[in-house]
């Protein structure tokens, strides 16, 4: 899907080493192993194999369970630094009495991310008839990420995490609705739909624009089709506000400077934290103990009030980069 084109536009010096032979003389080479942002210990397996080679590695920038806490404990223990980006993590790491390694706060390095398509962005904003810093992005979510349709040939149906996703899909999506709603009520100004997920794409029509009042539609549009990361970004940073039930792209908002609100699910991990970690306790919405009309007053609030919000914003990017900094300088 362009990715790796995209990552060699940015970093023009980059040596991606995709065959096991080019790897192993990547790991013989280095002198140090950083494991970047994750969900989990996504690179587990390479972190093993970077110590067992004797490499100095730390670890950046990544939620953790208690389960990956207790059973990964003399990995984590033995690392140069382990930074997390959620304080609820840090709080787990610290409990489990893991010493040794420099244990903090590090946020998601998705705050640093300057990944730029404008050129499809500009494209995309004219056809959808979207004005720069005049228009709402919009993100759904399902309580659970559907893998087993991403990912069927590996993954098999969760009956639990389907009853649930059908359950709550309409009461989360219509606390959604009324903030869209509001918003171009209030504001008079645009909402584009738009996936973080390639499952989402559908959901933009069917549990929220067919959803919508009539009189909302006509200022609302929906992506049809899935995009890549640097379109997103480029479309993200001409937008007047973000409200999102998904964490990156709300990310990728404050990484542009752009006013972002978080609605959290009960079923995400414990990544939702960083809302609060980045004193933007304003703008994150728990979706079990929040209403739609509070959701809606708050966006209208941003859109009547773009100036402070964007200030805001400034203050939670430039806060996410002094700690990254912190970070940055632990790599030896």
């Amino acid at each position: 899907r362009g990715v790796e084109e995209i990552l060699r536009a940015r970093f023009p010096k980059l040596i991606i080493a995709k065959s096991r032979a080019e790897q192993q003389a990547a790991l013989a080479e280095c002198d140090f192993f950083l494991h970047g942002s994750g969900p989990s210990l996504v690179g587990l397996k390479e972190l093993i194999q970077a110590r067992d080679a004797g490499k100095s590695y730390g670890i950046g920038g990544v939620t953790l369970n208690d389960n990956e806490i207790r059973d990964q404990r003399d990995l984590l223990a033995n690392a140069r630094f382990v930074f997390l980006r959620d304080t609820d993590s840090l709080r787990a790491v610290q409990a489990g009495g893991i010493t040794g390694p420099q244990v903090g706060f590090g946020p998601d390095a998705t705050f640093a991310i300057d990944l730029r398509d404008d050129a499809a962005a500009a494209r995309l904003l004219s056809q959808h008839r979207m004005e720069s810093g005049k228009f709402l992005c919009a993100i759904p979510r399902l309580r659970w990420t559907p893998y087993w349709e991403i990912h069927p040939e590996t993954t098999p149906p969760n009956p639990e995490r389907i009853r649930v996703n059908e359950e709550f899909a309409e009461k989360d999506h219509a606390k959604l609705r009324e903030g869209i709603t509001a918003w171009v009520r209030a504001t008079k100004m645009r909402v584009l739909l738009t996936p973080e997920m390639t499952y989402q794409v559908p959901l933009l029509k069917t549990l929220l624009f067919d959803r919508l009042p009539d009189d909302v539609k006509p200022l609302v549009s929906f992506l049809d089709r899935y995009w890549v990361t640097a379109e997103a970004c480029s479309v993200y940073a001409k937008a007047a506000a973000i409200v999102s039930m998904e964490q990156h792209s709300p990310i990728m908002g404050i990484a542009a400077g752009v006013p972002s609100v978080l609605v959290r699910q009960p079923t995400d991990t414990r990544k939702g934290r960083m809302w609060y970690d980045l004193k933007m306790n304003d703008w994150v919405f728990e979706i079990d103990e929040s209403t739609g009309a509070q959701i809606a007053e708050r966006l209208v609030e941003i859109g009547q009030n773009l100036n402070a919000a964007r200030a805001t914003a400034a203050k939670a990017r430039s806060l996410s980069h002094e700690l990254m900094a912190s970070m940055i300088a632990a790599i030896p």
